[in-house]
């Protein structure tokens, strides 16, 4: 692609995506619909997806901004169930799909068709999540959904590498060899990710700098991925979700002003790549078919569409109840419900991965050809057929989450805590330094209004709380003070750095305002 079409394409990803925010639609699929219906128009020209380019330079920033979002305590209370499923599952999925497509179509190699179950083995959770998050979906089964996001493209993308060197003649599958293989990519990935999740937060606690530790956070993904690809051999993958657990779950532990920016920028990271890579999904199927498609391969593909759907039904509901058989296992973890097993099973839908790596076949492969088609159906297939269906079965259901009043209820609990720790503390520093009354009596306010928010808003009360009141009252004089200040630059009675500089803190205090919301 030349820049004016990566352009052109990056600023429609953005703008189908906006469509899609305000009318509540999900923007992955509307992406992939609009981009198959594109793909058929006179003259556009043909979007080729560049694997390394999505290996490389899109997958490990958005498994990385993932897991900085992701709870490392939830992950770890769940570590089960996500086991299963994005190691358990993945290698199933691997080894039936490749047996089924072995059979329905007999021009595929076994080593082949196990290439094709490797690539379509790992689902993508982000229209799931999404949707998910929008629709309230419980805790657990979100933790899950991510948390099985995060490991599945790693042990996909192992298996992947063996079953390609089988099918290329490079080497002979054989189970322990595969195994030694993959336990070596997955321990060193981890050992890799670790370490430098630990070197990292170790500089930048040293560096002082918020704009600099950004700067050095945006190359962890990347410089991660390829030490662990490159120097060792071990999962780029899991050493960045590693990295980006560390760094996620000492966050805290950071300067404010990093925080504020990751926020903003992986955010802005996330919408960009998540947008593009949709849009190329779409935009690939008329290339795809191009070739010599016979309808016994659309046939095959559409068996392995539908043997690929019922295989994480077959595996979720009885890795879920089987488990808890053991005494121990029914006793620390709650019973999900089969519902919310249901939800599970169906958000299942594939994405970017598996076309990143049907993309990177190599071409002396036998079969690639059929193997890369296939990939695009189960993944169209899952997508729109999954995804555009999985609101409705949760709504159906009737699977919502009911963490909002207990979470609402340990947050007033802490924050009134946390309150009295802070007018402790500055009765403390009184004791020592004086002040003037008049700041004191501010800064205790503060802290009682801050420790009363919590239970206002746990309360629900109909007419405006006192901290709602205070919130919308201080927009309201945040907003003079910006139009006083901007008019003042407009008169040239100050300079743009002065106006930014105000800006900035005027906008930290808004910023928080809508945080205690």
């Amino acid at each position: 692609m030349h820049g004016a079409e990566v352009l052109l394409l990056l600023v429609s990803s953005l703008a189908v995506t906006t469509l899609a925010r305000r009318l509540n639609w999900s923007a992955p699929l509307l992406l992939v619909a609009i981009g198959l219906a594109i793909s058929y128009v006179p003259g556009i020209p043909a979007f080729e997806l560049d694997p390394q380019l999505i290996l490389v330079l899109i997958l490990p920033p958005l498994l990385y901004s993932a897991a900085l979002d992701s709870s490392y305590l939830n992950i770890k209370a769940n570590i089960r169930p996500i086991g299963l499923l994005s190691v358990g599952l993945v290698l199933a999925t691997t080894v039936v799909v490749g047996l089924v497509a072995h059979m329905v179509m007999p021009q595929l190699s076994l080593a082949a068709a196990l290439v094709l179950g490797a690539v379509v083995a790992p689902p993508d959770a982000v229209a799931a999540v999404s949707i998910g998050r929008r629709l309230g979906l419980p805790r657990r089964s979100m933790t899950v959904l991510a948390g099985e996001s995060l490991a599945n493209d790693a042990s996909a993308l192992t298996a992947y590498k063996v079953a390609v060197a089988a099918a290329t003649g490079t080497a002979s599958i054989s189970f322990g060899s595969s195994v030694v293989t993959f336990l070596i990519s997955a321990l060193g990935g981890i050992a890799i990710g670790y370490v430098l999740g630990v070197v990292v937060h170790a500089i930048r606690m040293r560096i002082g700098d918020g704009v600099l530790e950004s700067a050095l956070g945006m190359l962890v993904p990347f410089g991660t991925y390829l030490l662990a690809e490159e120097t060792v051999h071990a999962s780029g993958v899991l050493a960045v979700v590693v990295a980006g657990l560390y760094l996620g779950h000492n966050a805290p532990r950071a300067g404010f002003m990093t925080r504020l920016q990751e926020t903003a920028v992986w955010r802005s990271v996330d919408v960009l790549l998540e947008s593009l890579v949709f849009a190329l999904i779409g935009l690939q199927l008329k290339s795809v078919i191009a070739g010599d498609v016979t309808w016994k391969i659309v046939l095959g593909a559409a068996i392995v569409l539908v043997v690929t759907i019922l295989m994480r039904f077959a595996w979720v509901f009885p890795g879920t109840y089987l488990p808890r058989l053991v005494p121990r296992v029914r006793s620390r973890e709650p019973d999900p419900g089969w519902r919310s097993v249901v939800v599970i099973g169906w958000a299942g839908m594939r994405g970017v991965v598996s076309l990143a790596a049907a993309s990177a076949i190599p071409h002396e492969m036998p079969g690639r050809d059929v193997v890369i088609f296939c990939t695009f159906v189960v993944t169209v297939g899952t997508l729109l057929s999954q995804g555009l269906s999985l609101p409705w079965v949760i709504r159906k259901l009737g699977v919502r989450g009911d963490e909002q009043q207990s979470d609402a209820l340990a947050e007033a609990q802490v924050q009134h805590r946390a309150a009295e720790a802070s007018i402790t503390r500055l009765d403390e520093e009184l004791a020592a330094n004086t002040a003037p009354e008049h700041i004191i009596e501010r800064l205790r306010g503060v802290a009682e209004m801050r420790g009363n928010a919590a239970w206002e808003r746990l309360g629900r009360q109909e007419r405006e709380s006192p901290a709602a009141a205070h919130r919308r009252l201080r927009r309201v004089m945040l907003d003079a003070e910006r139009e006083v200040f901007v008019a003042a630059r407009d008169a040239r009675e100050i300079d743009d750095d002065v106006l930014r500089r105000v800006l900035r803190e005027l906008d930290l205090e808004e910023a928080k305002l809508s945080r205690e919301e």
